[in-house]
Parts: structure tokens; C-alpha cells; sequence
């Protein structure tokens, strides 16, 4: 009987952790195949001013509040006034205010015409547009702002979500303070920074808890970046456990006959339960130790 037992418990319970195994690897974001990635914990110094001094360049799908000015002739002391900005800059039915950059990078603008701002700073997004506004205005002043620039924290903070970029670039540090900082359950060793063309990224690692190592670390946060705060190893496992709770209640319905049986049989064996004289029931007699 108890070979039965175990041939049962055995192979449900090797199914069971392997499960629980599993379960972890999959509530980890980025955890599988991360061995074969190059992961970034150091960068140089000259790396490091190159991030310091980072802009961000227009791409196609950026938003961009463009505001014309001009120097009046009638005005007093040149004051310069703002025309265009109302075509310019609108609220989309989806409430996205800006210019959408197309595919091909080039914005029609009123008076100027087509215009190819993809792959240029706003700096030099502002300065293409005066030199193109110079053919038609006495003495034209464009300022170019891109409006969806955005960051990404998610895993172990308070409020994980969307993060808009205000100055081009952010801290880690301010990013994790926006989201609210770390949850109790937040791995603050292994935080994860991925970067780029989700099809070959980079990815950075930041351990918040060793001093040395974030000397060596960059912790400046570009447009798109994505910040992952992995959760302690024993969360992933007990996340594990919940959704593998169904399995407690299936092994106790199956199991229960067995062990009923084989407690019942086992006290017949020790004489602790004899059968009645006439078949009509059990007599618990007391234990040869008693």
C-alpha cells in the first residue's frame, strides 16, 4: 500500500515544482535567454559624456508643437509676434496635441510647403525652419518641441506605467522616484534598463545597493528607454504557489481514499480496530503499549 502511495505522490509532486519552477521563470519579464545577452553593468567615462550631452533626434511618429514668430514692422522696439502657431500646433480627435512626423519624415507646413525634419535635433529642426520662413518673413523665429517623448518603468514600483520626458532625458533616480519608488518586493540589485531596437537591444544593469558600482554605471534615461524592477526571487515563487493552489485541492480529493484506507488498514494491523462478533461493526480495542 504504501509503494501505491508513493508511486502516486511521487510523480505529481515532481509535476508540481517543476510547475512551480516554471511559473517563476515566466512572472520574471526578460528572464529567459537573458544568459546569451550582453548585459551592460560599466560604461567609460567617455560614454558617459557622450549620455550627459545626448539629443534626441526627430523620428517619424513623433509629435511636434511648432511655433512661428515674426518681427512686425508697426510693432514697437521689434517686438516679435507669434503667427501660424494655431496651425501648427491642434488637438487630435484622440487628445495628442502636435504635428505627426509621416513615414517618409516630411511635414507640410503653410507658406513653406514641404519640409524634411526626421533625423534633426529640435535645435536644428528650428533652425531649417527659419532659413526656409527667412524666403517669406522679414525676420522669422521658429521654435520646434517635440511633445511624446516617454519612458517606460515597470515590474516592483508603486505605480508602474507611462513616464512623459519634459527635458529630453531623465535620471534613473527621478524615474524610480515618479513611479513611486521600490515596492518592498522590488530586487533593488538587478535593475534592468533596456534600450533601443527591440529586435537587437541593449540592456543595462544597475545594482542601487553598491555605492562602487554606480560610480562605474550610466544612469541617464533616454526617450523610449524601459526600466524593469525585477521582483525578489521568493515573490516569484510564491506567485507560483497561488496559481498552483488548484493542485493542493486535486491531491487532497484524490488522495484522501488512499490514506483513509491505508490508516484503516493499518490499525487492524496493530490491533487498534478488530471487526465485530457478528460483522456488525468495529470494536477499537486499546494498543499493546496501553
Amino acid at each position: 500500500m504504501k509503494r501505491l502511495v508513493w508511486a502516486l505522490l511521487l510523480p505529481l509532486a515532481a509535476f508540481y515544482f517543476s510547475g512551480c519552477s516554471q511559473a517563476n521563470k515566466d512572472y520574471i519579464y526578460f528572464n529567459q535567454g537573458m544568459e546569451e545577452e550582453k548585459v551592460v553593468t560599466e560604461v567609460s567615462d567617455e560614454e558617459y559624456q557622450k549620455e550627459m550631452s545626448y539629443e534626441w533626434k526627430i523620428q517619424p511618429g513623433d509629435r511636434l508643437e511648432i511655433r512661428v514668430f515674426n518681427q512686425s514692422a508697426s510693432s514697437v522696439g521689434g517686438q516679435m509676434t507669434s503667427i501660424l502657431d494655431q496651425s501648427l500646433t491642434y488637438m487630435n480627435r484622440s487628445g495628442v496635441d502636435g504635428l505627426l512626423v509621416p513615414p517618409d519624415g516630411k511635414l507640410n507646413i503653410p507658406l513653406i510647403g514641404e519640409i524634411k525634419v526626421s533625423g534633426l535635433t529640435e535645435k536644428e529642426a528650428s533652425e531649417r525652419l527659419i532659413l526656409a520662413y527667412k524666403k517669406y518673413l522679414r525676420n522669422p523665429y521658429v521654435s520646434v518641441k517635440i511633445l511624446n517623448q516617454r519612458l517606460f518603468v515597470l515590474g516592483e514600483v508603486s505605480a508602474p506605467g507611462v513616464i512623459p520626458l519634459h527635458s529630453g532625458t531623465m535620471t534613473l533616480f527621478e524615474a524610480l522616484a515618479t513611479a513611486g519608488d521600490l515596492t518592498e518586493d522590488g530586487r533593488r540589485t538587478d535593475i534592468l534598463i533596456i534600450r533601443g531596437d527591440l529586435r537587437n537591444p541593449q540592456i543595462r544593469q544597475v545594482d542601487l545597493t553598491n555605492i562602487k558600482k554606480l560610480k562605474l554605471a550610466s544612469l541617464i534615461l533616454r526617450p523610449n528607454d524601459i526600466v524593469y524592477v525585477q521582483p525578489r526571487d521568493f515573490k516569484a515563487f510564491n506567485k507560483g504557489l497561488r496559481e498552483k493552489a488548484e493542485f493542493f485541492n486535486f491531491l487532497n480529493t484524490v488522495m484522501s481514499p488512499f490514506l483513509t484506507f491505508k490508516a484503516v488498514n493499518d490499525a487492524y494491523d496493530l490491533g487498534i480496530v478488530t471487526g465485530g462478533d457478528n460483522g456488525g461493526g468495529v470494536i477499537i480495542s486499546p494498543s499493546s503499549g496501553q
